[in-house]
C-alpha cells in the first residue's frame, strides 16, 4: 500500500576515535569545513551505508515475499547497463532500442522500482545504454551530516611489518603508515521523506519505510572497522505529518531538536557530554516519534 504520509527526519550519530568519511581530495583525511572546522559527512557515504544494511538483510526483510524486491542498483556486482538490460528482457521489451519507445522505458523504469530498493527509495539516473530505464527522483533525500562543534583531526602514525614489494622485504625495515582519526564528534543529519513524489513514480510502501527507520538504526552496525573507530547511531526523530503534502515546512520541525554542549569550554569527549532537547509541542496535523 502506497504511503499517505509525507515525513521529516533528524539523525545524530557519533564517532570515537575514527574516520567517519574520509575525503580523497585531502588524503583520506575526515572530511571539515576549512572556514569553520566543523566536520562533514557526505550524503552519498549515509545512502551507502544504507544500501549496505538492506543489500546484508534482504532475506529477512522479505519475509518469504520476492526478494528481489530490496536488491540493490547501486553495487559493484555488475555493470548499471547490464542490469538496465536485465529489466528489458525480464519484460520482454525489445533491445538496443535506446528509449525510442516512452512506454517501453516506462515499463523498464517501473521494473527497476519495484526490484530494486535504493532506487525505490533514493531515485537514479537510468538512462544510459542502448537500454535506458529512465529516471526516476527519489522520495528520500538525506542532507550532509555536520558536526555539532569544530573537529580536531589527529594524524598517528603507525608501522606494519609487511613488505609492499620484493626490494622492500630484503632491506628487513619496518614500514611506516599513517591514520587520520577524530577522537570524538557528534554529527547531525536531517532528511525527507515526499509522499507526493514517492505516489508519482516509485510506489514506496510503508513496509520500504519502516525497513528506512530500521536502517538508519542499524547502518553502522554492520559497517564497523577500524579506520572507522567508534561509530553509533545515537538519535533518530521522525515527524510524521497527516498528510500527503505536509502540514507544516521542514525546517520549522527540525529546529525542534536541539543540542547544547554541557561545558562550553570543553571539548567533547563523550556523547554524556551534550545535553539533547526535543520540544515536543507540534505544529497541527504533525507527530514526533522517537525512534532511538
Amino acid at each position: 500500500m502506497a504511503i499517505k504520509n509525507r515525513y521529516d527526519f533528524v539523525m545524530l550519530f557519533d564517532v570515537e576515535n575514527g574516520n567517519p568519511n574520509g575525503d580523497p581530495d585531502a588524503g583520506n583525511s575526515p572530511r571539515m569545513d576549512a572556514e569553520t572546522g566543523y566536520g562533514y559527512v557526505t550524503d552519498v557515504c549515509l545512502k551507502r551505508k544504507i544500501r549496505n544494511y538492506v543489500d546484508i538483510c534482504s532475506k529477512d526483510l522479505s519475509n518469504g515475499e520476492d526478494e528481489k524486491g530490496y536488491n540493490i542498483l547501486i553495487k559493484p556486482d555488475k555493470a548499471l547497463n547490464t542490469k538496465f538490460t536485465e529489466a528489458y528482457q525480464a519484460e520482454g521489451l525489445k533491445l538496443k532500442n535506446k528509449g525510442k519507445d516512452p512506454e517501453e522505458v516506462r515499463k523498464a523504469r517501473d521494473y527497476m522500482c519495484r526490484n530494486y530498493y535504493d532506487v525505490r527509495m533514493f531515485g537514479a539516473v537510468m538512462s544510459t545504454g542502448d537500454d535506458p530505464c529512465g529516471i526516476v527522483r527519489g522520495p528520500v533525500q538525506i542532507n550532509f551530516a555536520r558536526s555539532l562543534s569544530p573537529i580536531n583531526i589527529q594524524d598517528v602514525t603507525i608501522t606494519r611489518q609487511a613488505r609492499t614489494t620484493e626490494g622492500r622485504q630484503e632491506t628487513g625495515e619496518t614500514e611506516m603508515g599513517r591514520k587520520s582519526v577524530i577522537p570524538y564528534a557528534l554529527y547531525r543529519a536531517e532528511g525527507y521523506v515526499s509522499a507526493a513524489l514517492a505516489n508519482k513514480v516509485s510506489d514506496v510502501t510503508e513496509k520500504d519505510i519502516e525497513i528506512l527507520w530500521g536502517a538508519i538504526i542499524n547502518m553502522f552496525e554492520h559497517d564497523h572497522s577500524a579506520a572507522r573507530g567508534k561509530m553509533c547511531m545515537r538519535k533518530l526523530y521522525v515527524f510524521k505529518h497527516d498528510s500527503e503534502l505536509g502540514n507544516c515546512p521542514s525546517h520549522i520541525l527540525f529546529d525542534k531538536v536541539t543540542v547544547e554542549l554541557k561545558n562550553e569550554n570543553e571539548p567533547p569527549r563523550a556523547f554524556s557530554d551534550h545535553t539533547i532537547t526535543l520540544d515536543a509541542s507540534m505544529p497541527e496535523g504533525v507527530e514526533v516519534i522517537e525512534r532511538l
